[in-house]
C-alpha cells in the first residue's frame, strides 16, 4: 500500500458537510469516486457518502445539468429501494466544492454490513467450498431477481448487473442469506452525461458504463440494439453460471475486444453444460436463451427469466415475483432432501511458457501464460477467465490476507467495493491479526498499514531464530521485478519493503506430506497429474502426456521421499502449511528469499546458469521425452544433471540462496499465496497479489525449464489452483 492512498484526497475528513454530515474517514479510493464514512449528526446514524471526483472538471455550463442528472437518479433509486429492501437506498444527494476549488456532487447512501459477491465467492473458493448446485443459486440471488423485476416493470434497466454490485447480507451459505443490488442508475447517469465532461480526453480518462466482463452485445455495439431490461438480464445469466462454477466467471479475455469477442460469439454462448457445469437440458435452454446474442431472442425481463429458470428447477412450484419466498425458502436443499451432483471445477485453455526471441516453448503441465491487464506480452496469449475491471483507479491495491483474501477489519472501519466507478460501503469483518482490509474487485481501500519505518522497528523486536528446517530472511528493502524487456510480465521493477519472515530450507518432500495425509489432515495427491489441455491438442494427446508425467510424481513412490512433493493443488499445498502452522508466500516474499536486497540475478549470484546450480531441462530432459515419445520442447544446457525429474531436495548446493535456502530456482516451480496481478510502478509495504483471480502466481522454474529465463527470481508465471503437475511444488513461509 502507498502513502498516497492513505492521504484523502479531497481533504473533507473531519469536516461536516451539509451540516448534518460528519465526515469521518474515507473509506476507498476508485476511479470514479471516493466514499467516504460519515455520521448523520441528526439520526446519529452511520452513512456513506459516495463523492463523484470523476465530474470534478466538467464545465461550469454543464454542472446544473449533471447535478439535475444525479437528483433524477436519485429520485429513482430512493423511490425503486422503497418498493423494494434489496436495492441500497439513497438518502440525500448535493454538491460541494473543495479547498481547492473542485466541484463535487455526492450521494448519501445508507451504510451496509456485509460482503460483495465476488468476495463471497472468491473466499469459498479459496476455502475449497463446493459450488453451489442451481437450487441454491436461485435462493442466493432471488431478492435481486425480484428488485430487478420491480424495477423492470418499469422499463428501468441497472445496466451494471455484476458480483461486485450485488451485495450479501448473512451468511452466504446459511438458510436465509439476504442480497442487494449497489449502485443503481450510477451506469446510465455515468452513460447519459459522459459528454458533459469533455477534459476527460485531455487527461487520457475514459468513462465505461458497464463492466466488459458481463457486458451484453449491445453494450459494446449499439448494431445489436438499445440496452434494456433484456441486458440485465445477460449479465444476470452470467452471474447464475459464475456462482455454478464456483466464481470462475463465465467469459474469458484480458481486455475490452477480447470480452466484446466473447460476448458476440454466436458458435459459443457461456451456458452452463458449455462451460462444464451438468445441468438438465431444460435448465440448459433457459439459459441459451437468456445468453442469446440478439436482444429480441432473450427473455425481455428479469421475472420472464427467473420464472423459466424457476420452472426448470422446480416444475411444480409456480415463481411469484411480488414475494422472496417463493424461492427461497424452498431450495436451501435440492429436491428430494439430498444434493445433486457438482461440476469440477474447469481450469484455463493453454500451457504455454514464452522464450526471450518471442516464441513459445510448448511445456505440459507447466503453468499457463496469463492473459491480464497489462503490457503487450512476448509470447501468445491464452484466455483469462478471471475479471478485469474498467475505468478504475491505477492505485496500488491494499494487502490482503495471507491466504483467504477475504474481506476484513481492523476495530469498526468500513470499506467499499470499488469496480467499474460503482461502489457502495460497507462494513468488513474480523480476520486474523497481520491482514489489512481490501474490497471490490479491482480498486484499495484506506488501511492503518504501518509505515516504512514502523515495519522496520517493529522488525528489529521480534526474535531472530526461526524452527528447526526454517531459514531467516531478515526484513528490508529490494527492487521486485525486472525492467528488462526480455519479459513483460516482470516489469517494471518496483520499490518493496517486507518484514522478517522464515522460509523452509527446502521444497516440502513427498514424506513430509505424507506425515500429514497419515494423519487425515492432508489430501492424498491423486496417481496421475492432471492440468488444463493444450489449445488444439487432441484428447488422446493429452491423455498420452498425463500418462507419461505419471510417473514423474513423487508422492508414494519408493525411493523418492526425499524428493519434493509435487502433482499437488494450491490447496494441497495451502492445506499443508497451514497444517504445519505456516503458510504459502506471497510472491514479494518468495523473490526476495530467492535474491535478498542486492539484485542479483539468480539466487548464488549474477551468472548464469551451469552445472551443479539446479536441476533444470538438460540432456537427460530431452532424452526422457524421447523415451516417452513425447514432442521434444526444448533444453537448457548441454549436459546430464543426472535427474530427469525431480532431485532429491539439496541436491544442488551451488544453488543455495544468500540466506541459505536450497533449490529456489529448477527441481519444481513452487506455489505463493498470490492470486495475479499485473504489478505497478509504486513502492510497496508486504504486498500481496490480486483479492480475486482464477491463477495464483507460481516461481522457480522447474527440472523440465528449457530456457534460462524461466530461472530468474524474478520470473514469474501462473497456473490454475486445482492443476496437479509433476513440476509444481512448494515450501512454507511463517511470520517472526
Amino acid at each position: 500500500m502507498t502513502t498516497s492512498q492513505q492521504n484523502d484526497p479531497l481533504g473533507i475528513t473531519g469536516t461536516i458537510l451539509a451540516e448534518k454530515y460528519r465526515i469521518d474517514s474515507m473509506i476507498g479510493e476508485g476511479g470514479f469516486s471516493v466514499v467516504y464514512r460519515a455520521e448523520h449528526l441528526i439520526w446519529q446514524q452511520p452513512v456513506a457518502i459516495k463523492c463523484f471526483r470523476i465530474l470534478a472538471q466538467a464545465p461550469e455550463n454543464k454542472r446544473d445539468e449533471l447535478l439535475d442528472g444525479f437528483i433524477q437518479e436519485g429520485r429513482l433509486l430512493a423511490s425503486l429501494s422503497s418498493r423494494s429492501a434489496a436495492i441500497v437506498q439513497a438518502r440525500d444527494i448535493g454538491k460541494f466544492t473543495t479547498a481547492d476549488g473542485m466541484w463535487i456532487p455526492y450521494m448519501v447512501l445508507e451504510w451496509l454490513e456485509g460482503k460483495t459477491l465476488d468476495h463471497v465467492l472468491f473466499e469459498e473458493r479459496v476455502a475449497g467450498a463446493k459450488p453451489r448446485e442451481i437450487h441454491e443459486a436461485l435462493a442466493l440471488l432471488e431478492p435481486v431477481a425480484v428488485a430487478l423485476e420491480i424495477a423492470h416493470a418499469k422499463n428501468i434497466a441497472h445496466r451494471d448487473i455484476k458480483p461486485a454490485n450485488v451485495f450479501v447480507i448473512g451468511d452466504p451459505r446459511g438458510a436465509s442469506p439476504f442480497t442487494k443490488i449497489l449502485d443503481f442508475g450510477i451506469a446510465k447517469v455515468m452513460a447519459d452525461h459522459a459528454a458533459a465532461t469533455a477534459e476527460l480526453a485531455q487527461t487520457g480518462k475514459e468513462i465505461t458504463a458497464f463492466t466488459p466482463n458481463y457486458g451484453a452485445p449491445e453494450q459494446f455495439s449499439r448494431s445489436y440494439g438499445a440496452t434494456g431490461p433484456w441486458t440485465d438480464v445477460f449479465a444476470m445469466a452470467l452471474i447464475v453460471v459464475e456462482v455454478l462454477r464456483g466464481g470462475i466467471p463465465a467469459f474469458e479475455g484480458d481486455d475490452f475486444i477480447q470480452f466484446a469477442v466473447a460476448s458476440r460469439d454466436p458458435t459459443r454462448r457461456p451456458t452452463p453444460r458449455t462451460l462444464g457445469v451438468p445441468v438438465s437440458p431444460e435448465v440448459e435452454a433457459v439459459f441459451e436463451k437468456a445468453l442469446a446474442v440478439a436482444p429480441t431472442d432473450r427473455y425481455p425481463s428479469m421475472g420472464r427469466f427467473w420464472a423459466a429458470l424457476h420452472e426448470a428447477v422446480f416444475p411444480d412450484i409456480a415463481w411469484n415475483p411480488g414475494t422472496t419466498s417463493g424461492v427461497s425458502s424452498s431450495i436451501t436443499s435440492s429436491p428430494g432432501g439430498r444434493s445433486a451432483s457438482r461440476a469440477s471445477m474447469p481450469g484455463p485453455l493453454q500451457e504455454t511458457l514464452p522464450r526471450p526471441s518471442g516464441g513459445t516453448a510448448m511445456m505440459e503441465g507447466a503453468p499457463s501464460l496469463p492473459a491480464l491487464p497489462g503490457p503487450t506480452q512476448n509470447a501468445p496469449q491464452a484466455p483469462f477467465t478471471g475479471p478485469v475491471p474498467m475505468a478504475t483507479s491505477n492505485t496500488d491495491r491494499a494487502p490482503v490476507a495471507d491466504q483467504g483474501k477475504g474481506l476484513m477489519a481492523f476495530a469498526a472501519v468500513a470499506a467499499i467495493a470499488l469496480l467499474g466507478g460503482s461502489f457502495a460501503a460497507y462494513k468488513m469483518f474480523t480476520k486474523p491479526a497481520g491482514n489489512t482490509p481490501t474490497v471490490g474487485s479491482s480498486a484499495p481501500v484506506a488501511s492503518a498499514l504501518p509505515s516504512a519505518s514502523a515495519s522496520v522497528m517493529a522488525t528489529a523486536a521480534r526474535p531472530t531464530e526461526c524452527p528447526a528446517g526454517m531459514v531467516l530472511v531478515p526484513g528490508g528493502k529490494f527492487f521486485m521485478g525486472s525492467d528488462e524487456p526480455s519479459f513483460k510480465l516482470w516489469q517494471p521493477a518496483h520499490k518493496v519493503i517486507l518484514d522478517t519472515f522464515c522460509v523452509d530450507l527446502h521444497e516440502v518432500t513427498a514424506a513430509e506430506y505424507k506425515e500429514c495425509s497419515d494423519q487425515g489432515e492432508c489430501k492424498r495427491p491423486e496417481a496421475a497429474p492432471n492440468w488444463p489441455k493444450v489449445a488444439g491438442s487432441t484428447d488422446e494427446e493429452h491423455e498420452k502426456k498425463r500418462e507419461a508425467y505419471a510417473e514423474l510424481c513423487t508422492f508414494g513412490k519408493a525411493g523418492r521421499e526425499s524428493h519434493p512433493v509435487n502433482c499437488v493443488s494450491w490447496f494441497q499445498a495451502d492445506g499443508y502449511c497451514k497444517w504445519r502452522k505456516k503458510r504459502l508466500p506471497t510472491e514479494a516474499e518468495w523473490e526476495y528469499a530467492a535474491r535478498g536486497s542486492d539484485g542479483r540475478k539468480f539466487p548464488w549470484g549474477d551468472d548464469d546458469a551451469a552445472a551443479g546450480h539446479m536441476n533444470a531441462g538438460g540432456k537427460e530432459w530431452a532424452a526422457w521425452e524421447k523415451a516417452q515419445g513425447l514432442k521434444l520442447t526444448g533444453t537448457l544446457y548441454d549436459i546430464d544433471d543426472g535427474y530427469a525429474g525431480t532431485a532429491p531436495v539439496g541436491s544442488f548446493p551451488k544453488g543455495k540462496t544468500r540466506f541459505g535456502a536450497d533449490d529456489f530456482v529448477g527441481n519444481v516451480w513452487e506455489w505463493t499465496a498470490d492470486w495475479y496481478e499485473t504489478y505497478k510502478a509504486e513502492e510497496e509495504i508486504n504486498p500481496k497479489g490480486a483479492p480475486a483471480g482464477d491463477r495464483k502466481a507460481i516461481r522457480g522454474g522447474g527440472f523440465n525449464g528449457g530456457v534460462l529465463l524461466w530461472l530468474n527470481p524474478a520470473m514469474r508465471f501462473h497456473q490454475v489452483p486445482d492443476a496437479t503437475t509433476p513440476v509444481i511444488g512448494f515450501r512454507c513461509v511463517m511470520n517472526l
